[in-house]
């Protein structure tokens, strides 16, 4: 908390019993004694008034009721601390510690999974990295605070997993869904501890789906889930529910102008989780051979009239997939610009590596990540109707990021 909110909260302190004093003491207006007398008859009847019995629950009131009660236990919060001793969190809206947010139970393991940036702080100093905060607590939603150490992290997806010293029966795992059959339009849930708020519900519905976030530390996730369900500083890591209380996101980002929710929030989605966590977990992080080249996400191929097959959408200069002979999607001759799709021309769809049939670019993604770094690959592509073999040799691996 800056000095300036110290000095604030210290003059309102000072001030308002004054305040209050002087009201108390002010002279009230004379009453005539027929205005008095309707007064005190009036004290003398006054009881608490009877209460309007509550209509029935509607079923989507009922049903968003209950996807909370279930998934409230599987919610939690975290942070960092710097002394030697755990504090609970005490909802101080005016005051949010740096490295806190929200996690959600993984499995009945001791696996809380969260985004990477909620346990991580910024260097004030120009030029610094953020870091990642040490002394993390994990308060379940019964109270109970328990010490957390990470064992897992993806910079690229911005995820990251804790391990937390609790007793696994007061773990409870959330219910594991599906992005892959979202609709737009349709219910869905966030649960978070926004301002440190614990366990705050929030509604709203699918905004759009497939679309591109830049993360904190400066990687790119596509096909990010779009919400206007209300997400702010603190919901970060909190899981994104449909109406039945599954899994199918974590929330990640905001787009705002304030820092508060403007209607316009991102998950990543549940497919990306159940593929990313388990490597975290085994591995304690993950790796996808740098190749040069991006995928149109999978969900855009009916608009470009993809009916099998992965688009390449575009290739890096001087990159192992430009030097291999891989094209991307290219401009109809003499266009500067596309405005739509049919300015447009496909390059090369990617059918199958090292003799696995790839179908959607999360396949892909998720063969990447379990090859050995310098094994060599040989994609399958429809090129102009033709099949053809392309071979590529990753050479060494970094931390996987958006391209392959």
């Amino acid at each position: 908390m800056d000095l300036r909110r110290i000095a604030m909260r210290a003059v309102l302190a000072l001030s308002l019993p004054l305040a209050a004093q002087e009201l108390y003491e002010r002279p009230h207006t004379k009453l005539t004694p027929a205005e008095q007398e309707t007064v005190d008859f009036n004290r003398r009847l006054a009881k608490p008034r009877t209460v309007t019995p509550r209509p029935p629950l509607t079923p989507a009131e009922r049903a968003r009721a209950d996807a909370f009660k279930r998934a409230r236990n599987s919610v939690v919060f975290i942070r960092s601390i710097t002394s030697g001793h755990f504090e609970n969190n005490q909802g101080d809206q005016f005051a949010i510690p740096p490295a806190s947010g929200t996690g959600f139970v993984w499995d009945n393991l001791g696996h809380v999974v969260t985004n990477h940036h909620v346990i991580t702080f910024e260097d004030l100093t120009l030029g610094a990295p953020r870091s990642e905060a040490d002394n993390l607590q994990v308060t379940l939603a019964d109270g109970r605070i328990f010490k957390a150490v990470v064992i897992g992290r993806n910079l690229a997806q911005d995820i990251a997993v804790l391990h937390v010293f609790a007793p696994l029966d007061a773990l409870k795992p959330l219910p594991i869904g599906s992005s892959k059959d979202l609709i737009v339009g349709q219910d869905v849930l966030s649960i978070g501890n926004p301002f440190g708020l614990d366990h705050t519900l929030t509604s709203g519905i699918v905004s759009a789906l497939g679309r591109p976030i830049t993360t904190n530390f400066g990687t790119h996730i596509s096909g990010a889930v779009q919400t206007d369900a209300a997400i702010n500083p603190g919901n970060s890591g909190g899981p994104l529910l449909d109406r039945a209380g599954r899994l199918v996101g974590m929330n990640t980002a905001i787009t705002s102008t304030t820092g508060g929710s403007s209607g316009v929030g991102f998950a990543i989605p549940v497919e990306t989780l159940n593929r990313v966590v388990p490597l975290l977990i085994a591995k304690g992080q993950t790796y996808r051979p740098v190749l040069g080249f991006g995928t149109l996400p999978s969900h855009w191929a009916p608009d470009w009239g993809i009916t099998h097959g992965i688009a390449v959408r575009d290739v890096d200069p001087g990159g192992i997939a430009d030097k291999a002979g891989l094209r991307g999607i290219t401009l109809k001759p003499g266009l500067e610009k596309a405005n739509g799709v049919e300015d447009c021309v496909l390059g090369d769809l990617i059918l199958g590596v090292n003799g696995v049939k790839m179908e959607t670019d999360i396949d892909l993604m998720d063969f990447l990540e379990m090859i050995p770094p310098d094994q060599t690959l040989e994609f399958e592509v429809l090129r102009e109707g033709k099949s053809m073999k392309i071979l590529m040799k990753p050479g060494e691996a970094t931390a996987a990021d958006q391209k392959t």
